[in-house]
């Protein structure tokens, strides 16, 4: 647990590493508890754990402190379902909302990004870091590409 003033207590010493050692234009992905982070990591990732916490209470605590992306499109992408629970008829999770929510309370007006589940891999594999959390939801893997902050805003 981190104990400075300002700091969600949820991140990490080492999820704060990675947030402040991020880029414009470098992504960080929150994988729930089914995704494979070991084995993307192996490609190049920093590996971060976050076991047994969820994604919203991550993803609320990091929108505090990391801007998003405005210059490109979909700044936020989750993995689309697949198309043969497409056919089952499951349609969006319901963790997709949560992001949203939190996402609009942010600031972030934008809908969530959708990408097709081996897309989602690759663009994982070439993210800044990969948060392995104990997220159970289906389809609750996120990923966040930092933005810059603006002169003003630096105070």
């Amino acid at each position: 647990m981190v104990v400075l003033k300002g700091i969600p207590a949820l991140l990490s010493p080492e999820l704060l590493f990675a947030l402040a050692k991020m880029g414009h234009g470098d992504e960080i992905v929150l994988a729930d508890a089914n995704f494979p982070t070991s084995s993307i990591c192996r490609c190049g990732p920093m590996e971060v754990r976050a076991d047994g916490l969820s994604i919203p209470q991550l993803l609320e605590s990091i929108l505090k402190l990391l801007p998003l992306d405005t210059y490109e499109p979909n700044p936020v992408v989750v993995m689309d379902l697949v198309e043969s629970d497409k056919a089952k008829g499951l349609r969006a999770p319901p963790v997709w909302q949560i992001y949203q929510n939190l996402l609009s309370q942010s600031g972030c007006p934008e809908s969530l990004g959708k990408m097709e589940r081996f897309a989602f891999y690759e663009q994982a594999k070439k993210a800044f870091a990969v948060v392995a959390t104990g997220e159970t939801a289906l389809y609750g893997n996120i990923i966040l590409r930092k933005g810059v902050i603006a002169p003003q805003e630096q105070h």
